[in-house]
C-alpha cells in the first residue's frame, strides 16, 4: 500500500491536473483578467466600467466619444420605467445626439433619423435601431483598434506585471516543485 501511495506521488502530472485539498483545479481560483474579457468581447467591455472608463478615454482622443456616450444613454433609457422621466430622456437623448443642431451628434444613417413627433409617445426600444446602428460602428471599427492602442496594450500589461509578482509561486512552479523532488 505504502509502495502505492509513493508511486501515485512520483507520477509527473500536468498543472492542471492538480487539484486543491477541495478537489478543484488549482487554476479555476485565479479570475481572468479585466483585459481579457475585454478582448473577448465589446460586449464584455461596456459591462465593465473601469472597460468603459478606458474605451471612453481611447475615443475621446479618436473625437468619437459621443458613440459610446449615446449606447450608455440608450442603455440607461431602456431601463426607465416611469412615463414623464421616458419623455424627458428620450428628448435629451435626441437632443444631444441625433437633432441637426445635437452637441454630440451620433454618425447614423439618414433614413434612421427620428422625427421629433416621436418624442411625445416614447417606448423603451425608441432608440433601438440607431444603438444597434453605433454599435456595430463601435465593434467593427473603433473596438478593433482600441484593442490594438498603446492605452489597452499598456493597462493589460501594468495587470500582467500586477498579478504577476516576481516570488509569486503559480501552479505550474508548485506542482513541479512537488512532483519532481
Amino acid at each position: 500500500m505504502f509502495n502505492r501511495a509513493v508511486s501515485r506521488l512520483s507520477r509527473k502530472r500536468p498543472p492542471s491536473d492538480i487539484r486543491d485539498s477541495d478537489g478543484s483545479s488549482s487554476s479555476s481560483h485565479q479570475n481572468p483578467k479585466s483585459t481579457d474579457k475585454w478582448a473577448a468581447s465589446l460586449e464584455n467591455l461596456l459591462e465593465d466600467p473601469e472597460g468603459v472608463k478606458r474605451f471612453r478615454e481611447f475615443l475621446k482622443k479618436e473625437f468619437s466619444e459621443e458613440n459610446v456616450l449615446f449606447w450608455l444613454a440608450c442603455e440607461d433609457f431602456k431601463k426607465t420605467q416611469d412615463k414623464k422621466q421616458m419623455q424627458e430622456k428620450a428628448k435629451e437623448i435626441y437632443m444631444t445626439f441625433l437633432s441637426s443642431k445635437a452637441s454630440s451628434q451620433v454618425n447614423v444613417e439618414g433614413q434612421s433619423r427620428l422625427n421629433e413627433t416621436i418624442l411625445e409617445e416614447p417606448h423603451p426600444l425608441m432608440f433601438q435601431k440607431l444603438q444597434d446602428q453605433i454599435f456595430n460602428l463601435m465593434k467593427y471599427d473603433s473596438y478593433s483598434r482600441f484593442l490594438k492602442s498603446d492605452l489597452f496594450l499598456k493597462h493589460k500589461r501594468t495587470e500582467e506585471e500586477d498579478e504577476d509578482p516576481p516570488d509569486a509561486q503559480t501552479a505550474a512552479k508548485r506542482a513541479s516543485r512537488i512532483y519532481n523532488t
